[in-house]
């Protein structure tokens, strides 16, 4: 009789449980965002996978969101090496250079790729092709008409070589199905008081699919660079200086001339010739 030896799932590294963190055997690429990493399996952007974000209106939102990470990725390339090249697929308006190279993008390494509209089988083949280059290190792809059996090629081939891929899709894909192991949903953050100054560039992060037990609340981002940042908060804050207006200087007593006795006098036009 063949003996049968059980062994706990917990003592099993390949097994994942629903209920914490698949982080074992994932490779990620930090997302700049600490409070972000720490509710991603594996502490970061998933590499070789694909991640789906959903978003009320394309152009917003991304570039705060995936930039420290496209930035980190590029300065990770090894010694003697040129940049990995990052493709952009479909972006619904040009890149502007100064501002992704404040975010330490390098723009001689940045390929963007566009198709006539409503040409969703060309940005498809775009973005496969894109995914086989060895010279590209990650794909951003803006996909609104993608089905999900689309999606799964995409996910096959982002598994396949090993990529970095970034999916924009709108609102209405929430509900339908999609081979994505990470599935966001971005949004400006609410602010009741009304000053659009503190809150300009804070994202709400929803994290509705992922590899571990949901969560409750989404979570809060600030996508300003840091330097942009700061000006605005030391702009903000109240100033402590008082302006005081410059106090005359007080002439001496000596300084006083008694006319009493002059005016006391009748003043004829030859007094002011005569002496």
């Amino acid at each position: 009789m063949t003996a049968f030896k059980f062994i706990e799932p917990i003592n099993m590294a390949h097994v994942w449980r629903a209920g914490e963190l698949g982080a074992a055997f994932v490779e990620t690429i930090a997302t700049g965002y600490d409070a972000l990493s720490r509710v991603l399996p594996g502490g970061g952007w998933p590499c070789g996978a694909m991640t789906e974000v959903l978003q009320p209106q394309a152009g917003q939102h991304e570039w705060g969101l995936v930039a420290p990470a496209l930035g980190a990725l590029q300065a990770a390339s090894p010694d003697g090496l040129v940049d990995k090249l990052v493709v952009l697929v479909g972006a619904p308006y040009r890149p502007f250079g100064p501002a992704l190279s404040a975010r330490q993008l390098n723009m001689q390494r940045l390929l963007s790729i566009h198709a006539e509209k409503n040409d969703a089988p060309a940005l498809l083949w775009a973005t496969r092709e894109a995914l086989q280059c060895a010279d590209v290190g990650a794909v951003v792809a803006w996909l609104p008409d993608v089905r999900s059996a689309h999606l799964r090629r995409l996910q096959i081939a982002a598994h396949t070589h090993h990529k970095l891929l970034f999916v924009f899709r709108p609102l209405a894909a929430q509900h339908e199905s999609s081979p994505a192991p990470l599935r966001l949903l971005l949004q400006a953050e609410n602010n009741p008081v009304g000053n659009r100054a503190s809150s300009a560039g804070h994202l709400q992060v929803n994290i509705f699919k992922r590899r571990g037990p949901p969560l409750n609340a989404p979570v809060l981002i600030d996508t300003r660079p840091q330097r942009l940042a700061a000006f605005l908060a030391a702009s903000q804050a109240p100033s402590h200086r008082t302006r005081q207006r410059p106090s005359l200087p007080v002439p001496s007593q000596a300084a006083f001339i008694d006319l009493s006795d002059l005016l006391r006098k009748p003043l004829y036009a030859l007094d002011r010739v005569t002496g």
